[in-house]
């Protein structure tokens, strides 16, 4: 029997206020297996308000200390539900197993490292040319913050945000994508065991009218957002209205660059795992492979026969490789890019279609597609696609992969092969991306900061970064010189 789920607003869990439900659909075999609300305006406010009593009257009055004790305790409670938690992920988006139980230990990580910033978030004492003066720059939280989040990596995506912001001192309002809800309000459940007060952690469900209600209200301080660049503009567009500041990561094409003295086994698994983890899903997804022309013809034939050997299926069972696309949508957008490319005259090497075989039948699989000889200019190299479809461009010369890789509107993520140390750091500096990954891919680390340049958005999450992002500078000075002063001259 499909569950159902509630709203979690003010320490209650509850139903919608329109009691209108979302159908969680399985990517696999397209059962629905759970039911989750839909938060209609009033509940938004709602959770703002409760919000803003926590953090005037708790939270922002609680000492680091114990906000450090209740994230390592939601460390602790995602490490003991980890098996459980990946698996109620893989159902909701149809990612692998082996990934979202990798992901479940990285978010415990990602919080634990959080934990441990959260009492040396301390202010400076700043030297002024006036001796007699003091100056204190002091970190403070912004207050209510809105995190919106993607249906990809639902527990990695809001553990980039969530921990941070409250170890900064702020509360916090989840709002999942409509596609993959579940685990949200399943970490939710795990905040409240922990002992978080009512209000500081919240999670309200639902589409674009949710999202839109608490990205444009003047009652939240600080966006966070991650998705599309066309969301993002019309959240980008709600806070400039209100004057809130915004963080966003916003996706990428980003190129993946394999030099001719590369270490060729070890640049084609990456290549592999730049565009085929994650079925492509992935806003880090090498789905620009550029590749020197003395080792192109073997790296197109090399990535073809690998592509038709990855094991795809039931993508809960460890030893599946790929899974599906996520939703419904997804999938006939992928569907739609694989006959543009054609269509355009991309030379088709691998796959092409929907996946087809035993177990394969109701799930949105689509096999992994390989596309040769592609310009940077058609559709399939242009715009992000989220999925498993990987065009691969020739380049002769240092300079021309430069100029192919930074001829895009995004800047997230980029990959450099060549056992030339020297051409690697020319390499790394003339990249326009947020992340360069040398001779690997798909890396990340909770004390790494991430986040892209250009169209795939500003700020940045983990590291030092990203806590920074949720704190605002005050500055006070104290005058201790005892002297009377010109009250109609600013004293500098």
């Amino acid at each position: 029997m499909a569950e159902t789920y509630q709203l979690f607003i003010d320490g209650k869990w509850r139903d919608g206020g329109d009691g209108e439900t979302m159908a969680a659909v399985n990517p696999y075999n397209q059962e629905v297996w759970a039911h989750v609300p839909v938060a209609s305006a009033g509940d938004v406010e709602e959770a703002i308000a409760a919000a803003r009593r926590a953090f005037d009257t708790t939270w922002s009055k609680t000492s680091p200390g114990e906000r450090a004790r209740l994230l390592n305790k939601v460390a602790d409670l995602l490490d003991a539900d980890a098996d459980r938690m990946a698996l109620l992920e893989t159902t909701d988006n149809g990612k692998v197993i082996r990934e979202t139980q990798n992901q479940m230990g990285y978010a415990a990580r990602i919080f634990r490292y959080y934990a441990a910033w959260a009492d040396k978030m301390h202010g400076d004492v700043v030297p002024l040319d006036q001796k007699d003066t003091l100056d204190l720059a002091i970190r403070e939280p912004y207050g209510v913050v809105a995190c919106v989040t993607a249906w990809n990596s639902p527990v990695a995506i809001l553990t980039n945000t969530l921990p941070a912001a409250l170890a900064a001192g702020n509360c916090v309002i989840l709002k999942p994508s409509e596609h993959a809800s579940v685990t949200t309000l399943e970490v939710a459940k795990l905040c409240d065991k922990a002992g978080f007060p009512a209000g500081v952690v919240q999670v309200v469900t639902g589409a674009g009218d949710t999202g839109a209600a608490l990205t444009g209200s003047k009652g939240i301080d600080k966006i966070s957002f991650t998705g599309s660049p066309a969301v993002g503009r019309m959240i980008s567009a709600a806070a400039g209205a209100n004057l809130k500041p915004v963080t966003m990561e916003l996706g990428g094409k980003s190129p993946n660059i394999v030099f001719d003295d590369a270490d060729f086994d070890r640049a084609l698994i990456g290549a592999l795992a730049g565009i085929f983890g994650a079925t492509g899903q992935t806003c880090i997804a090498g789905s620009r492979l550029l590749v020197q022309r003395g080792v192109y013809d073997r790296m197109v034939e090399g990535l073809a026969a690998r592509a038709a050997q990855i094991r795809m299926g039931d993508p809960r069972l460890p030893e599946t490789e790929m899974g599906t696309a996520a939703n419904e949508p997804q999938f006939n957008k992928i569907l739609s890019f694989i006959e543009a490319a054609k269509g355009d005259g991309a030379r088709l090497a691998a796959g092409g279609k929907r996946a087809d075989g035993p177990g394969l039948e109701k799930g949105f699989f689509i096999e992994p597609t390989i596309f040769a000889d592609v310009r940077n200019d058609m559709k399939v190299a242009a715009e992000e696609i989220f999925g498993p479809v990987l065009s691969i461009i020739p380049f002769d010369e240092e300079e021309e992969a430069v100029q192919i890789a930074n001829d895009t509107p995004y800047g997230l993520a980029s990959g450099v092969w060549s056992q030339d140390i020297n051409r690697c750091m020319r390499m790394m500096r003339a990249i326009k991306s947020g992340v360069v990954w040398v001779n690997t891919y798909r890396v990340a680390a909770p004390q790494a900061p991430f986040g892209g340049m250009k169209d795939s958005g500003f700020g940045r999450v983990r590291g030092e970064a990203g806590i920074l992002e949720f704190m605002q500078t005050k500055t006070v000075f104290i005058d201790f010189s005892g002297d009377k002063r010109d009250p109609f001259s600013m004293k500098f």
